[in-house]
Order: C-alpha cells, then sequence, then structure tokens
C-alpha cells in the first residue's frame, strides 16, 4: 500500500506532560500525521480540552482512557465521549462494560476498542496480577469477548494481532501498541514488534509514541515509519 494510505493507519500517541508540548508535536507532524492517541498523562493536563480542539478542525482523535466501571458510569461516560467527536476510545475488555458501552455508543461514529493485555506485561506479570492464563491465551479469549459485545475493535500486541484477526475477522479494527522501530529502545514495552511485521500481522492501526515523539527531527521519524509500514 502507498504511504498516503498509511497515514490514516499510523496513530501518534502525544504522550506528553503538557499541552503546549503537545501543540508543538502536532506542528512538527503537520502533513505527515493526522491521528493521534490521547491518553491519561496529557487527558489530566487539560488534554480533553485539546483533543476536542483537534477533532474540531478535522484530526483524528484516540481517546485512550481504558474505561471501567459500572454499566452505567461506563454508559454516561461513552455519551458524554460521543459528543466530543472522538475517532477511537479504549475501555477495559469486561464483557458488560462492553456492552454498555457498546449501547450508549449506538448510531455514532465512534468506534469502541476492547483493550485485551496491556503490552507491558509478560507471564511473570499475569501471574503476578492473579491470572490463570498467560498474555496470548487471554488476548484471544477477550477478542472472542469483544466480538460478541459488538466492539469496534481490539488493542493488543502486534505479536498477537494475526491470531485475533483470525477471530474477529475484518471488519473490526486491531490496534497495536507497542510498536518499536528495528534497533530502537523497547523501553517499557515487552511485547514489541516492528512496523512492517504489524502491518504484516494483521494490524490495521498502529500506535507510535516515543520512538516520533521523542525523536529529534519528528516528521522524519513518522516519515520512516509510513515508509516501513508501506513496505510491508
Amino acid at each position: 500500500m502507498t504511504i498516503e494510505a498509511m497515514r490514516d493507519r499510523l496513530i501518534v500517541g502525544l504522550d506528553l506532560p503538557t499541552v503546549k508540548e503537545a501543540e508543538k508535536a502536532v506542528r512538527d507532524l503537520e502533513g505527515t500525521a493526522n491521528f493521534y492517541k490521547i491518553g491519561y498523562q496529557l487527558a489530566f493536563a487539560g488534554g480533553l480540552d485539546f483533543a476536542r480542539e483537534l477533532a474540531s478542525g478535522g484530526t483524528k482523535v484516540f481517546l485512550d482512557m481504558k474505561l471501567l466501571d459500572i454499566d452505567n458510569t461506563v454508559a454516561k461516560g461513552v455519551e458524554n465521549i460521543v459528543k466530543m467527536g472522538m475517532t477511537m476510545l479504549t475501555l477495559h475488555a469486561y464483557p458488560k462494560a462492553m456492552k454498555a458501552a457498546v449501547k450508549a455508543a449506538e448510531g455514532s461514529e465512534l468506534r469502541l476498542l476492547a483493550v485485551t493485555v496491556l503490552t507491558s506485561m509478560d507471564d511473570k506479570d499475569m501471574i503476578e496480577a492473579g491470572y490463570e492464563f498467560d498474555p496470548h491465551t487471554l488476548v484471544l479469549h477477550r477478542a472472542e469477548q469483544a466480538l460478541n459485545a459488538g466492539m469496534g475493535g481490539i488493542v493488543c500486541s502486534a505479536s498477537e494481532a494475526s491470531a485475533v484477526r483470525r477471530i474477529v475477522g475484518h471488519n473490526m479494527a486491531v490496534v497495536t501498541p507497542g510498536i518499536r522501530p528495528a534497533g530502537s529502545d523497547h523501553g517499557d514495552q515487552k511485547r514489541v514488534v516492528t512496523p512492517a511485521d504489524a502491518i504484516r500481522n494483521g494490524s490495521s492501526h498502529l500506535v507510535v509514541a516515543r520512538p516520533i515523539v521523542g525523536a529529534v527531527d519528528r516528521r522524519a521519524a513518522a516519515q520512516a515509519i509510513l515508509e516501513e509500514m508501506a513496505s510491508a
């Protein structure tokens, strides 16, 4: 596929401490990126208003809030997020929460994503958290539950994308964080994959933060990742 086609599939994580820094990152990437993730760090520093501003200007925004609460609270939160004009929203892949969110977002363009297992977790982390499954098994179990709940996509490691794709088919998004270009620092990610391998494995969208926003030349870093994605 072309680099242009990959622009809507590359989500740049604005994992930055202030809106001012996030605004600069967006300016730096103008013409190269048009899809941004806003998570806890930026959200709690004025990032929700910034998310609305981006969306109102036609930029796609992935709001990474990983919602989980009682059904009514999840539903009310989703109803307000729909009004913000967000493109994607995450919640933890618990069946009741997913069903409540799907009902609340019905008729809107918001794509709900089920977070399966965080890419910072490995087998030891799962045991310490009290799970009886290894990460791969739990990811597939939750992918099936998300499909049955009517979710719009899955968040998983790109190493699991191929197996997840076989479960969910071609209509659901498979969004993969933990993407690291060859030779880059893995940071706190444990289940990492290169951009090209992620696309080959069936990922529909790649979330890349530090390799782009932490680069000296952000535009060049993003362009290199787009080229690698297009070569898959």
